[in-house]
């Protein structure tokens, strides 16, 4: 059974190089621990939900390197005197990394009721108009030594 492709679109000429790494890292993240989700909330705003149940505030980071968001989650071992006779609640130590594309800035990361939040938003950048002169010139004699000007002008529409 073929897949459908995002990047099927004759208008993402040479992002097939983005699907692949997609797909090595969906691959390559079979440790399931812990289980978050990713959903969109807003127009341009996602947030991730990561299960951290057991961890406080203090046993968790957050951090952005480069265009990775490292998510780390280190428990002190309290369990000196406990016995078990079932331990189903995990509490080892994690690390959670997701690649972030060019323009999603992090806005805020709370944990509530056992769930960390972070909540991020994409930037849209504003459209530019560029405005390009052409000046006359005999470029289609080949002529080498006559200069051609073009300028170029970034003219913002309101």
């Amino acid at each position: 059974m073929s897949r459908l492709s995002t990047f099927n679109s004759p208008f993402l000429l040479g992002f097939d190089h983005f699907e692949q790494i997609l797909d090595r890292v969906s691959k390559s993240s079979a440790e399931g621990y812990p289980p978050y989700n990713i959903e969109q909330i807003g127009e341009n705003g996602l947030r991730i939900t990561l299960a951290v149940a057991g961890f406080s505030m203090d046993d968790l980071s957050v951090n952005l390197e480069d265009n990775q968001l490292v998510i780390r989650g280190h428990s002190d071992d309290n369990d000196q005197g406990r016995l078990y006779l079932h331990r189903g609640i995990a509490s080892r130590q994690f690390q959670r990394a997701f690649v972030l594309a060019e323009g999603i800035e992090i806005t805020n990361a709370h944990l509530d009721n056992g769930l960390l939040h972070i909540n991020l938003e994409r930037l849209v950048p504003e459209p530019q108009v560029r405005n390009i002169k052409i000046e006359a010139g005999s470029s289609a004699s080949g002529d080498a030594n006559s200069p051609q000007t073009i300028d170029v002008k970034a003219e913002k529409n309101s």
